[in-house]
């Protein structure tokens, strides 16, 4: 069983690179006891992201973000 981790906006701002990759590690080996929890795993990549692109860069491709045109 799959442990996922929750993180207050306070811990979003001291997250590591370390963590980001045991976060993406558990992401690409999909080992879930329900989907719920891969789907938590995923937000919690996706507000990484958005916070501190430079540690999620290296696994963008398990957020599947196409970058599309707005005009």
């Amino acid at each position: 069983m799959v442990e996922t981790l929750s993180l207050s906006q306070q811990d979003l701002d001291r997250v590591t690179a370390d963590e980001v990759a045991k976060l993406a590690t558990r992401l690409e080996q999909d080992d879930y006891s329900n989907p719920f929890e891969a789907l938590a795993d995923w937000h919690l990549l996706r507000a990484i992201a958005f916070q501190h692109a430079e540690l999620v860069e290296p696994y963008l491709y398990l957020l599947d973000i196409e970058a599309y045109d707005e005009a």
